[in-house]
């Protein structure tokens, strides 16, 4: 069953490529261009290519079955094409039986065949031919009634009954009319069925407009069509016919660089039209999406495919191409212009691709990293990634300031590709902090702060790049060429890639600074107080050998209380707000005494101020507006110090303290 409907998504696919070529060839044909080329040709007096007007509608009669073609239903579609290999199959047999019957006369021998042996065998030859033809137009029509197809006998007969070969050229011609009206009878019987096709079709669209709307219908065809693989199979098509002819023209090798130019040349001439531009939108989605999908396997293996079965990736590098296959009017340039143009617009869809492979490979690596995990093939699959994500673009951009004349465009593809490769050389870092940490055993103390210095050094550069290119663009604007498109493109990357970035980095660093000032101001639990508290982190669940105590009389790591605060400044199990020393009256920078019983606690508590409801819950790491990268850097830094630490190992909660797992 699975094979079965394996076989009818191929025949769905393949059964409509034609139809989207017929379209492409209809749109390359000039109309005006090919009567004039009939006004010069031996083909003027022709009757047919007379009037102009009826080789117009003939071009739009031909649209109008493309499309036909391209929307029938499945069933109908191979019902049509079982219907034309029958009529090439009697053409077939009309063209081995003229051949024989000319054969015949050219030899002028009418007596018995079994006395000439090349007659005996131009006889057998023609008899078989039309045997198979018979069996094969009977199998396709699925119908017992063979002798509907087998008009093309009679000549054969009728040599075989030493009938002269004057009369056999007669039977011959009666023959094939016999067939011709066989024809015309089977398509005036099947004249309605076109018109109910149509009716049936139309009620249906209808009904599922008016149920489910417009949007339905589209996404409905769009699934039923198999719109990406069509038109990828027939751009596919469309481009090995290419590199087809070019070989077959071609008797010496051709040299790398040659084959490079043939290679872009080929592209640009398999996207001279709107279908063929689609269809390579489609493809370079598709090769995106294999690209990611086999980076994702070379880092996860087949776990890759069980967390992540469906990869919605690809798309994005897909429209970046036609965006800027539209923009600069690509299909609208000669073949040379074309594939420069291509080029450069390739060179922009691989550093995109490059980038989302570096968004799939760092959260991977630095969990790889933080993570206890001493497989040493894994560790050997994420380094190696890297280092080509390091090179790579570093190589790329290389090659683009080798090969072209620097501008605008150009700018924008070698910053990214730079800042790519100081991505993956800060990611490297903290990976390469990390196994350090896992090494020596022990919690590097100033972990996060080292990780958000080197984030916070890569988002610099970003951001200085980033700036250099927009004045790059403003004095190009100003002295250069003015254009529309140009400017606005300056005015979004200005606004996403300067300022929206400028913002997000000034607010982390408040955050940062705010949580170091609260941190310092809180007083630091001595080794009586932490002897007496004997308990663990809440945040951590680690050992606490030094703490400080917050206002509500919690004991924290600084480390970890400070990351906390990043995010949110309130207390992580009773949320409470959590002020300067400064701002809270009657503490000091002593360390606040332990509450000696359980409802002490409580007390501090109400008189720093009203309890939350239960209800409600701190939001986790990450969720405030604002918060920037700071989660990031808790989840990385905290995640190589849990371990296989479990909440439930650590020491008995003391009387009179708050449970960290109930309170949280």
């Amino acid at each position: 069953m699975a094979a079965k409907e394996k076989l009818e998504a191929v025949l769905n696919v393949a059964l409509r490529v034609p139809s989207i070529m017929l379209l492409d060839v209809l749109y390359r044909w000039d109309v005006s261009s090919f009567f004039q080329q009939i006004q010069r040709s031996s083909l003027s007096n022709n009757p047919l290519f007379q009037y102009k007007y009826l080789a117009l509608n003939m071009h739009y009669v031909g649209y109008i079955l493309s499309v036909v073609l391209l929307t029938l239903p499945r069933q109908h579609l191979v019902q049509l094409y079982l219907y034309f290999l029958t009529a090439l199959l009697l053409y077939a047999g009309h063209q081995i039986s003229r051949d024989y019957v000319r054969s015949e006369l050219e030899s002028a021998y009418e007596g018995p065949m079994y006395l000439e042996p090349l007659s005996m065998n131009r006889f057998t030859t023609a008899l078989i031919g039309q045997l198979v033809v018979c069996t094969l137009c009977s199998c396709v029509m699925k119908t017992k009634q063979i002798w509907l197809f087998s008009a093309h006998m009679l000549p054969l007969l009728a040599r075989l009954c030493l009938v002269p070969l004057e009369t056999i050229v007669i039977i011959n011609k009666f023959a094939m009319i016999f067939t011709g009206l066989e024809v015309l009878y089977f398509l005036g019987s099947n004249l309605l069925v076109p018109y109910n096709l149509a009716k049936s079709a139309y009620r249906e669209l209808v009904q599922v407009v008016e149920v489910y709307g417009l949007l339905a219908l589209g996404m409905s065809l769009w699934n039923q069509l198999v719109v990406p693989v069509l038109f990828m199979v027939f751009w596919l098509v469309l481009f090995a016919l290419q590199i087809y002819s070019y070989f077959s023209t071609r008797d010496q090798p051709a040299s790398r660089e040659r084959l490079l130019f043939l290679f872009l040349t080929s592209i640009a001439e398999c996207c001279s039209t709107p279908y063929s531009l689609l269809g390579l939108v489609f493809t370079v989605s598709f090769v995106a999406l294999g690209v990611l999908t086999l980076c994702k396997f070379y880092l996860q293996g087949y776990r890759a495919f069980m967390n992540d079965p469906a990869m919605n990736r690809g798309m994005t590098e897909g429209v970046t191409l036609l965006i800027l296959a539209v923009q600069t009017g690509l299909i609208e340039l000669q073949v040379v212009h074309r594939a420069f143009l291509l080029s450069i617009i390739l060179f922009i869809v691989v550093a995109s691709i490059l980038q989302s492979m570096l968004e799939i490979a760092d959260p991977i690596v630095l969990a790889l990293g933080a993570s206890r995990d001493k497989s040493l093939w894994k560790h050997f699959r994420a380094v190696s990634l890297c280092l080509f994500l390091l090179v790579f673009p570093a190589y790329m951009a290389y090659m683009i300031c080798q090969f072209f004349h620097m501008d605008f465009w150009l700018l924008i593809i070698i910053s990214s590709s730079i800042l790519t490769s100081l991505q993956v050389l800060g990611t490297l870092f903290i990976y390469v902090l990390f196994m350090v940490e896992e090494f020596r055993k022990e919690p590097v103390e100033n972990m996060d702060d080292v990780i958000y210095y080197v984030n916070g050094t890569y988002r610099l550069l970003e951001f200085l790049v980033a700036l250099c290119v927009v004045a790059y663009g403003v004095s190009e604007t100003i002295f250069g060429e003015w254009t529309v498109m140009g400017s606005m493109i300056i005015f979004i990357h200005s606004y996403y890639n300067v300022w929206l970035r400028a913002q997000l980095g000034w607010k982390s660093f408040l955050l940062r600074r705010d949580a170091v000032n609260k941190i310092k101001s809180l007083p630091i639990a001595t080794k009586e107080q932490l002897e007496r508290h004997n308990d663990i982190c809440a945040i951590c669940y680690q050992d606490m050998k030094s703490a400080v105590i917050t206002p509500c009389s919690h004991f924290f790591h600084a480390g970890c209380l400070k990351k906390w605060l990043y995010v949110q400044d309130t207390c992580p199990l009773c949320h409470c707000h959590l002020k300067n020393s400064s701002q809270l009256p009657g503490l000091g920078t002593e360390p606040a005494p332990q509450p000696p019983v359980a409802g002490a606690e409580q007390n501090i508590v109400l008189q720093e101020g009203p309890e939350p409801p239960d209800h409600e819950t701190p939001p986790g790491p990450g969720a405030q507006e604002g918060s920037g990268d700071n989660s990031e850097y808790i989840n990385r830094s905290s995640a190589s110090r849990e371990g296989d630490a479990d909440p439930g190992d650590g020491p008995q909660i003391a009387e009179g303290e708050a449970c960290p797992v109930a309170s949280a």
